[in-house]
């Protein structure tokens, strides 16, 4: 079978099987306890549990991921959820390139919990495996779509640059509206964001999973 689709075929047992049965607020894959101990519901104060209890309402991971730094500020957490929850499911931009564009950050943090949250919810969206697997490797995927590569160009130059040439603007002004450029800006800001608590609060993936980047990987 060829590499990508042999990819393809993990990935799609990683969404169906769905991140939170593998964690059970269990210690992360390292080893080593994240620096904010895994909550549960019932050690959640009355300023936190109306915040869990959304969570736990759309959330793969539980109270874990994200949300375990978040919730420790319940008032500034709800603010980041019902910011999360627009630029996940109710935002203007296409899934597939929404997913993407969280993908692209995954990979520029090497995030583990971003990269393995959200490869799989590229896939089921419907981005390729070949696009997938490059975009890992730290490679500019080399068959993408018009809109594709819009966006891979777009939010690279974003981030990288801190600006947006005119060129690429002009490439995103005939695939996207205005709304959708404003939804693919914030959502690349958003999930820098994400990777920031990640990283701070050292969250990783479930135990017995491998961590999608190696140790000192770039």
């Amino acid at each position: 079978m060829h590499q990508a689709s042999l990819w393809m075929s993990s990935l799609a047992i990683a969404a169906a099987g769905g991140w939170f049965a593998a964690t059970m607020f269990a210690a992360p894959a390292t080893g080593k306890e994240p620096r904010f101990p895994q909550l549960t519901m019932d050690q959640l104060s009355e300023a936190q549990k109306p915040l869990g209890e959304q969570i736990m309402k759309v959330s793969s991971v539980g109270l874990g991921g994200p949300y375990n730094p978040m919730i420790r500020s319940p008032v500034l957490g709800q603010r980041l959820y019902d910011l999360f929850y627009y630029l996940r499911w109710q935002t203007s931009v296409p899934t597939k390139l929404n997913e993407f564009a969280i993908l692209i950050i995954g990979r520029q943090w090497t995030s583990q919990v971003e990269w393995f949250a959200h490869a799989p919810l590229a896939a089921k969206a419907g981005l390729s495996a070949d696009i997938i697997a490059e975009l890992k490797e730290g490679k500019r995927p080399s068959k993408m779509a018009e809109d594709e590569a819009v966006v891979y160009d777009f939010v690279t130059e974003l981030t990288t640059s801190k600006k947006v040439s005119d060129e690429t603007y002009a490439r995103a002004k005939k695939v996207f509206n205005d709304q959708q450029i404003v939804d693919l800006t914030a959502v690349s800001g958003n999930y820098v964001m994400v990777a920031m608590l990640l990283a701070m609060a050292e969250e990783t993936v479930p135990p017995g999973k491998q961590p999608p980047f190696k140790v000192g990987e770039k």
